[in-house]
């Protein structure tokens, strides 16, 4: 009779019989090879993409605001280093702030040392000085640089582009000078007015200087509870990073004691949820037998036809009858499911308690996730830094800006030397040559895009490795547990670290593989996501479902090939095979155990969000308590805040995080122990040669038994039970 290890499957071969396994293999020879050259070539060329970028970007360009002359305010060594404020000379020409912010707002734009505190026009200067010569020492900081003639014309100053035809009350924000809005009894005021002169003999109201900013009140007063939060948190920060030291220990002790109250949590869910459906059948029932004793219990809901109210619906038995036979055929599914999938259940909580206790075994794995935080930080730093980089590459482009949308020339590269000297200003009256942003005709400059882009790849696919190391030396610490058959006296000295070694010494090519896949998809998500943003105004049908297709497709992808990349890495952990070997071998060992699969899936992921709520549930509460003044042994220490909501919110979400982070260690051990329970019961059959590695309790669920030899007391062999 074939063995069961040797019968073949519908699903691939099962494991072949290694007489020599005892776990994770430490004679290994390196995998993927190519790829691994591959991923450190991109890695050097990246360094190089950053290097050169660093070369030709300049990040102040995007510290520091830029006028229309391309000089920066604020610059130290330049005529503008007390000049650290961006001022518009008509700032009625600018349509909202995005125009404002991305400094192409249709008129000149001057670095200044202050905003103007009062409103004034060039006509009123002119005719005060006569009087009084301070008027003109103050007008003229908003004037252009050099420009000392306050008897010339209007009509030629503003042709000329000396000196703004008026000013207006205003405080700088975003290093810009924005009008000082202020609502005085439901009314829009700036310095107490509700309208001025515009400098050209017309008196506008304060609304047209409201639309020209819209939204910058809300971006000011967002400011005052800006420095609000922020004393918030300067008065908080102890009590917040308390809560979340306090978060880490009880998710340290939550999963510790899983080993324990796995099976009572499970178990009362189960329950619990079948007493609530026949608790939900005898309800119906019962209102299907008060309503069937009424005059009118033989309408139908066919007879009354669509209801936009549905409380309607609520007075016929037939609703009730059909909620209780709907309730009925549920409660018999899950009695079915259940008692056929009794001994699966069982064996998912008996993992579940295993991964308690390999983690209690193995405590140093739960502060691996700290180094992929770092590895993903440095990451995350090198890839905003390169970017700010290339889009900061180049020398100053001027355009011509024009307030007149039927301008022919409006948005054509200029020369501000020579602007004036052109027809432009005919053709267009007010046009403005000014900048526009940073570029340049150069191959470099031609793709900056192309290298925005590889950027972000490359960037993803170190973001995915980082992850895929993490995965590979915590399933090679997990698995060096499983595979010990007397635990804990044979599990290996130091197992997370010798783990690390070998995923980076041997393994480096084939987690790069599998990151790189599952990088380009993602890359491609974020295509497509950046493609429905701008054709979210199209009117194309067809093109929008095919959009949505693609996405819903592209979705599904790549969390697939994040369950395979998961299991890929455990297989190279204990096996050390290349990528495509493990994740086939990965495929076809969970296609041949798929109920189990389901199971196991569904119950971790179950007492791992049942963990994570009732963790950041619990510090949310005792937050809410503590902001509050509720507990009266610390309420004098505790600060008064402005926004209690704010702190408690950030212990929330941070104690969710830090739980997240150490069940992501545990979700990742039960899938480990899980692969490795599957490998064991096809390559071993309890023999003395052959014995199981798993623990006693699945053993005896399985109704499995190791079979040792030992000698009695007259020196014979004789065959031990265990």
């Amino acid at each position: 009779m074939a063995r069961k290890s040797d019968v073949p499957s519908y699903y691939g071969e099962p494991q072949k019989f290694d007489p020599t396994f005892r776990g994770p293999i430490h004679n290994r020879s390196c995998t993927d090879v190519l790829c691994c050259v591959i991923f450190i070539i991109v890695i050097l060329g990246y360094i190089a993409l950053g290097t050169v970028a660093w070369i030709h970007g300049d990040p102040r360009k995007v510290v520091y605001p830029t006028d229309s002359y391309g000089q920066f305010c604020g610059q130290h060594g330049t005529p503008n280093a007390n000049k650290a404020i961006l001022f518009y000379f008509n700032i009625l020409h600018c349509a909202n702030p995005a125009v404002l912010i991305n400094l192409q707002c249709p008129t000149t734009l001057l670095c200044v040392s202050k905003c103007p505190d009062r409103f004034a026009t060039y006509l009123d200067m002119q005719y005060q000085y006569r009087y009084n010569k301070s008027y003109w020492e103050y007008y003229r900081q908003f004037c252009k640089p050099g420009f000392d003639n306050p008897r010339k014309s209007i009509a030629q100053v503003l042709q000329d582009e000396d000196c703004p035809s008026m000013i207006v009350p205003s405080r700088p924000f975003l290093q810009r000078c924005f009008p000082e809005f202020i609502t005085r009894n439901g009314t829009l005021t700036v310095a107490n007015r509700t309208d001025f002169k515009d400098g050209l003999g017309k008196t506008r109201s304060v609304t047209d200087l409201r639309e020209a900013a819209n939204g910058i009140v809300g971006l000011l007063d967002a400011k005052e509870v800006g420095i609000k939060i922020f004393e918030d948190y300067a008065s908080s920060w102890y009590w917040i990073l308390l809560g979340l030291v306090i978060t880490m220990l009880v998710s340290l002790a939550f999963i510790l004691l899983l080993r324990f109250t796995a099976g009572v949590l499970l178990w009362l869910v189960i329950f619990g949820v079948i007493a609530a459906v026949g608790y939900g059948i005898w309800h119906c029932y019962w209102e299907f037998s008060i309503l069937k004793e009424k005059p009118d219990a033989d309408i139908t809901i066919s007879n009354i036809g669509f209801q936009t109210d549905f409380r309607v619906y609520l007075q016929l038995s037939q609703t009730w009858f059909i909620f209780m036979i709907s309730l009925a055929v549920t409660e018999v599914i899950i009695i079915v499911v259940l008692i056929f999938l009794r001994r699966r259940v069982r064996i998912a909580i008996a993992l579940l308690k295993e991964g308690s206790k390999a983690i209690g075994y193995i405590m140093s794995t739960l502060f691996y996730p700290i180094i992929t935080f770092l590895l993903l930080a440095i990451c995350i730093a090198y890839w905003a830094v390169t970017a700010v980089f290339l889009a900061s590459s180049g020398d100053a482009v001027y355009k011509v800006m024009s307030t007149d949308p039927k301008c022919q020339y409006s948005n054509i590269t200029c020369d501000p030397e020579t602007f004036n000297k052109t027809n432009v200003t005919k053709v267009c009256p007010g046009a403005q040559c000014t900048f526009a942003f940073y570029g340049g005709e150069s191959i470099y400059h031609r793709y900056i895009f192309i290298l925005q882009l590889c950027n972000l790849l490359v960037f993803l696919w170190l973001v995915n490795f980082t992850i895929a190391l993490g995965q590979c030396t915590l399933a090679g610490a997990f698995a060096s547990y499983y595979w010990a058959l007397q635990k804990p006296a044979d599990i290996p000295a130091c197992p997370l670290f010798s783990s690390f070694g070998r995923a980076v010494r041997y393994h480096t090519g084939s987690l790069a593989f599998g990151a790189l896949i599952l990088s380009i998809v993602q890359f491609f998500r974020i295509i497509l996501e950046y493609l429905d943003h701008k054709l979210k105004g199209a009117h194309n049908a067809f093109a929008r479902f095919l959009l949505c297709c693609l996405k819903c497709c592209f979705w599904c992808l790549e969390h697939f090939i994040r369950f395979m990349n998961r299991n890929a890495y455990i297989m190279i952990a204990i096996y050390g095979k290349n990528f495509c070997t493990s994740a086939r071998e990965a495929f076809f060992l969970l296609m041949r155990n798929v109920v189990r699969v389901a199971v196991l899936d569904k119950v971790t992921d179950f007492l791992l969000f049942l963990g994570k709520l009732l963790i950041s549930g619990s510090m949310g509460v005792l937050a809410f308590f503590v902001f509050t003044h509720k507990i009266p042994v610390i309420q004098e220490e505790v600060p008064s805040l402005n926004y209690y909501w704010l702190p408690l919110l950030t212990v929330i979400f941070g104690s969710y995080l830090v739980a997240h982070g150490f069940f992501n260690v545990y979700a990742m051990c039960v899938d480990t122990l899980f692969l490795c329970f599957l490998v064991d019961l096809e390559r071993n059959d309890g023999s003395a040669a052959r014995p199981y590695f798993m623990s006693s309790t699945l053993r005896g669920i399985l109704n499995k038994r190791n079979v040792r030899k030992r000698e009695d007391k007259r020196g014979y062999r004789v065959r031990k039970k265990k």
